[in-house]
């Protein structure tokens, strides 16, 4: 099983270097801030989500043990990663994918970050992470990563005028549009929460 947990961390591995690379090519090309690219690519919720992804994956097939390890490895913690990932593949597969077609390294970065890792980690989550220890209340504090994720969005978006997604970008839409689309989302994101959490007590009174 770790081999198949180590490969899986590679592809993530392999997604964001991919994506990273395309991020600084283009800049590169046009004469801007690398720095500002690596600003940029970590401030889109995908990479940062499938980061957390790779890092879980990684901290599972290493036998040192540490308290970063212990953290990331703690059920609470990659239940919330996972949710946050499948709720990646969701709003991409649902509001974004029809309005681009990417060709290429774009294609394969994009198929790895938006549906390779979602579905790697959640069999990940089924397989390996120990069932039995989640509550509802832990809902109320996996919010808070979206929740903080939105409003840097937002101040990020003011200060540059450039968001990150076309439904929260408030110069087009405007806030209550956006503030609709954004609570739709966490809407989604604590249905997909309170499923892993049921999934969590269902599995663990399993034979």
């Amino acid at each position: 099983m770790k081999r198949c947990v180590a490969a899986a961390a590679l592809a993530g591995w392999v997604g964001l270097a991919v994506q990273q690379y395309l991020i600084f090519f283009s800049r590169w090309s046009t004469g801007a801030s690398l720095l500002g690219g690596l600003v940029n690519f970590f401030s889109f919720f995908t990479v940062l989500t499938n980061t957390l992804v790779v890092v879980v994956l990684s901290y599972a097939v290493v036998h040192r043990d540490s308290a970063a390890k212990r953290f990331f490895l703690a059920p609470r913690v990659s239940s919330a990663i996972a949710v946050s990932i499948v709720l990646v593949s969701l709003a991409y597969n649902l509001l974004l994918r029809h309005l681009w077609q990417p060709e290429g390294f774009q294609f394969i970065a994009d198929e790895l970050l938006h549906d390779v890792m979602p579905l790697l980690f959640v069999v990940y989550w089924w397989r390996c992470v120990p069932k039995g220890v989640l509550r509802f209340k832990h809902i109320g504090l996996w919010v808070l990563y979206p929740l903080v994720y939105f409003a840097y969005v937002l101040l990020r978006g003011d200060m540059l005028g450039q968001y990150q997604y076309p439904f929260i970008d408030v110069g087009t839409l405007g806030y209550p549009q956006v503030f609709m689309n954004a609570g739709g989302i966490l809407t989604g994101f604590v249905l997909i929460a309170l499923a892993v959490v049921g999934l969590d007590k269902l599995l663990k009174r399993a034979p």
